[in-house]
């Protein structure tokens, strides 16, 4: 052996209790260490370049000599540490040449019978004044998803607004002309939305069920939290209303599990009260939750302090999770949650999510968006339903967020996890959808950690929890393109 330099860039050390755990970002696998493995590493992030004599030097007389090459060997198909031949090549740059959607966003009204002090959209307008999609439009989106999903078995249809029951007749149509297409394909369909829950009613909520509809409701906690700024637009609080219609749509809705979206804004870091009350008080399945920290009026947005207290706070109820996954339970903490699937799983993400790629969102004008969150945006928009999708710009779009060059993205050694962050998190706060989301990463990193460090203690002493709450969630997603329960961000 020559001398072997440490490749610091593809490796971070976690400690877990007693244990150390290795994280390997190219591929965020995880590999415990033993003493041996561990001394070696020492070595290594001591030295930064090891010759044999150093190894001789730190080992001699404490572990066999064919133990440590075996280890050092291990070491280097890892890509850990590197003898000066050439390093395993670079991914080559993100080149898209297809665009195979699985989801489309409908957009179905920009109007909403609430008035949410902190809503991010910017197409939102009272009932009387929003812009419903015409059937039209939203028939040639659906012809366009199922041209673009040709080689797909099941497709996601996702309503969305304003309040997206507020048009309900067009939902009711376009899942029956889906369903009709889908089956002359020979595909699946599925079928998702979002809402306040102030306009359901227990038919709406059949037809939901006799179609398995994904339902996440927006609800932000006890009254005194939810009715801050979930207000109708004559300024009432809407928390008895929401309480009441959840209650109902929880009693009678049994095809699939109904989670909660919480936003948490200024003032509003209760994590561990709020998952109590929405979990105990109405029995959701999961509870994720949305820090604000890019909104318009920026009065919403946590302030530094506070985004700390949140995310030190959603660590306390992540050990509760801990807890109750070592007796084989789950809390339905959705944040957390997704963490351990993406760990399980070995997510490697190019990019943050599938906007743009599996999913686009339609206007009411039938203009084709990067997601949901841009509708109404300044942001340009990617081709519209008739004419189709502009692949060369939005293939531009996606190839340079696949890149990231030049940012610190490249080096981080979350990167294949977060992969920048949220498109329009960026673009609220830097007026650019491929900036970093660099007020997060310090936060996000640290969240990391505390997730390989439950992940390590639930994989060593309950391993069975993986195969009984987190692989039912990976089927699901790859059968859908999305997650029947929404955590954090709606469509992310």
């Amino acid at each position: 052996m020559g001398m072997l330099k440490f490749r610091q860039d593809i490796v971070h050390d976690v400690q877990v209790g007693a244990r150390r755990v290795l994280f390997h970002v190219p591929t965020t696998g995880l590999f415990e260490l033993d003493d041996l493995s561990g001394a070696v590493l020492d070595l290594f992030k001591d030295k930064g370049a090891v010759t044999p004599h150093d190894v001789q030097a730190r080992f001699e007389g404490r572990h066999s000599a064919a133990d440590i090459a075996q280890t050092i060997r291990d070491f280097l198909d890892l890509g850990l540490v590197s003898d000066g031949l050439p390093a395993t090549p670079q991914p080559e740059p993100l080149t898209i040449n297809a665009y195979p959607l699985s989801t489309i966003i409908l957009n179905v009204n920009t109007g909403c019978n609430l008035s949410c002090s902190y809503c991010y959209k910017e197409d939102l307008a009272t009932p009387k004044d929003g812009h419903k999609m015409e059937l039209a439009t939203a028939r040639r989106s659906i012809d366009l998803l199922l041209h673009e999903a040709a080689l797909r078995d099941r497709v996601n249809v996702v309503f969305f607004g304003g309040e997206p029951l507020t048009n309900f007749g067009l939902i009711r149509e376009i899942v029956d002309y889906t369903e009709k297409r889908c089956a002359k394909e020979n595909k699946i369909a599925d079928f998702s939305l979002t809402t306040n829950a102030t306009l359901l009613t227990p038919a709406i909520v059949d037809f939901f069920n006799a179609h398995r509809f994904g339902i996440a409701v927006s609800i932000d906690g006890p009254k005194a939290i939810h009715d801050k700024n979930r207000k109708t637009v004559g300024g009432k609080g809407t928390y008895d209303v929401v309480s009441d219609k959840v209650r109902m749509l929880l009693a009678r809705y049994s095809a699939r599990p109904v989670g909660a979206r919480v936003t948490l804004t200024r003032g509003v870091t209760d994590v561990l009260g709020i998952h109590k009350h929405l979990r105990e008080t109405f029995g959701f399945f999961e509870v994720g939750f949305a820090p604000a920290t890019s909104a318009d009026i920026a009065a919403f947005n946590l302030t530094a302090d506070e985004l700390s207290d949140v995310f030190q706070k959603m660590k306390e109820l992540g050990r509760l999770y801990l807890e109750a996954a070592l007796k084989n339970e789950n809390i339905g903490f959705g944040n957390l949650h997704q963490l351990m699937t993406d760990l399980h799983e070995g997510t490697r993400k190019s990019l943050p999510c599938g906007a743009g790629l599996g999913l686009l969102a339609v206007d009411t004008k039938g203009e084709l968006n990067l997601c949901h969150r841009f509708t109404g945006s300044t942001l340009p928009t990617f081709g519209n339903v008739e004419t189709g999708i502009d692949k060369p710009r939005l293939g531009a779009l996606i190839e340079a967020a696949g890149t990231r060059t030049g940012t610190g993205c490249t080096t981080c050694r979350i990167r294949n996890i977060c992969s920048g962050g949220c498109y329009h998190e960026s673009y609220a706060r830097y007026g650019d959808p491929l900036h970093p989301t660099y007020h997060y990463c310090d936060h996000l990193r640290d969240w990391v950690d505390f997730g390989i460090e439950v992940y390590s203690e639930i994989l060593k002493y309950n391993p069975a929890f993986f195969e009984r709450h987190i692989t039912p969630r990976i089927v699901a997603r790859d059968a859908t393109g999305r997650f029947a329960i929404l955590s954090g961000q709606e469509a992310s």
